[in-house]
């Protein structure tokens, strides 16, 4: 009994250790996504424009599809050029006359297309402040497959934080009467709010 209720409680309290940061970050970002139109945002636009090198214009291929991440070079130029740095990955959609590389960011959007026949380049990247930036870490939105991986060791981790903190809560019961009055209050109070109030 002795080793496995220490078992519990060292789940437990390496469970509330991993998800500690996490739960802070999601219950403060579950207040703000509920009052987001309460919550004015701060835009702001940064915009570059640049040239691309006529003989790597030359040099580029449509690709089979509509689709097609750009070339090394092309990302190279652009960090150069403009600073700006397009991942490898992204996929960039090519048309006729234009390659245009959406690049949306959580908190923010940012796109760069290139016009195949001048080789012009135009950038622009929005940004809407750090509280829409903590939002979209919430619910997950343009962050990439690391975050996804985060979010669910994070629910993992709260899911057994939960179990465990019943276990322990009905383990330890006897010696705290208002055990069951608050596990009944947790289970029920959302019933009752969803039951009643949401339609």
């Amino acid at each position: 009994m002795g080793l496995h209720f220490g078992t519990l409680r060292q789940w437990h309290w390496v469970s509330s250790a991993v998800c500690l940061v996490g739960i802070l970050l999601f219950a403060i970002t579950g207040v703000t996504l509920n009052h987001a139109h309460q919550i004015p945002a701060q835009n702001s636009t940064v915009s570059r424009d640049g040239q691309l090198d006529l003989e790597l214009l030359k040099s580029l291929t449509p690709p089979v599809g509509d689709s097609a991440p750009l070339p090394v070079s092309v990302r190279h130029q652009l960090k150069r050029s403009i600073d700006v740095h397009v991942p490898p990955g992204v996929q960039a959609e090519w048309y006729e006359e234009e390659i245009y590389v959406p690049m949306p960011r959580p908190g923010g959007d940012a796109w760069l297309s290139i016009d195949l026949v001048s080789g012009a380049v135009l950038y622009e990247k929005n940004t809407r402040g750090a509280v829409a930036y903590l939002n979209d870490l919430h619910k997950g939105r343009n962050t990439g497959v690391a975050w996804s991986w985060f979010i669910d060791v994070f629910a993992v981790a709260c899911v057994i934080f939960s179990i465990t903190g019943l276990w322990l809560l009905l383990r330890l019961q006897k010696n705290r009467p208002a055990t069951w009055p608050a596990i009944a209050l947790g289970l029920f109070l959302p019933l009752i709010i969803i039951i009643l109030f949401v339609h």
